[in-house]
């Protein structure tokens, strides 16, 4: 008989984000949750996030009508589909989906949601403590559908008075948005003062919705047309 898995709660998940761990599990079958702690951490200072000419157009266009907290679980399959397409294995399992589902009833997880029409087209989520929200996955199925919602994501911790936007490691990606390496004792110094923060939950709401033209704006540290 094989021993019981140890209980993960959505409490002592929040714990571990607040001390600098995260979750992953080695693949989707995989019922096992092992904590992740880098010796360097990515974050994306939210004071000097770039956005991309071409994508500052593509933002003010409205291409993409973007909602908050609106489909969970349609933007948790959508980035465990992600990364099993580029390498036929994902981290996020069914312990992980149960887990940031609880986290997302309780009020602390949170996707940002890219539309077109009525369909879904990507998207990301993430949890967050304090003033600190932790980038965990995006996914997209149009041309930047996920780095608009990125924007949107970044616009809105603006405009909440949050401080650090972590995204676990930094990737090429990533690095064209401005994310940079901290070391591991510099992260957790940055994570106790966020942690100490409290911003407004009101960006939460998914009746305040933010044009492109608003979002870029509070990107670029200007009141919101």
């Amino acid at each position: 008989m094989s021993a019981p898995l140890p209980v993960i709660t959505p409490e002592l998940l929040l714990r571990a984000y607040e001390i600098g761990l995260f979750p992953m599990a080695e693949d989707a079958e995989d019922p096992t949750i092992f904590w992740i702690e880098p010796e360097k951490r990515g974050v994306i200072p939210l004071d000097a996030f770039h956005v991309p000419a071409r994508l500052a157009r593509t933002v003010r266009s409205q291409r993409f009508r973007v909602e908050i907290d609106k489909d969970f679980d349609a933007v948790i399959e959508g980035c465990a589909s992600a990364f099993g397409a580029r390498r036929q294995r994902t981290w996020i399992n069914a312990r992980i989906r149960a887990l940031y589902r609880d986290l997302f009833d309780e009020g602390h997880c949170h996707t940002v949601e890219a539309y077109q029409d009525e369909t879904l087209v990507g998207g990301l989520y993430g949890v967050s403590l304090g003033a600190a929200f932790f980038g965990e996955s995006m996914f997209s199925r149009a041309r930047d559908a996920s780095k608009v919602a990125l924007v949107h994501l970044v616009a809105r911790l603006r405009l909440g008075g949050y401080v650090l936007l972590d995204t676990q490691f930094v990737t090429p990606h990533l690095a064209t948005f401005g994310a940079v390496e901290l070391s591991r004792p510099a992260y957790l110094l940055r994570l106790k003062r966020a942690t100490t923060v409290h911003p407004s939950k009101n960006i939460w709401a998914r009746r305040e919705e933010l044009t492109g033209t608003q979002a870029l704006a509070l990107v670029e540290g200007a009141a919101p047309i």
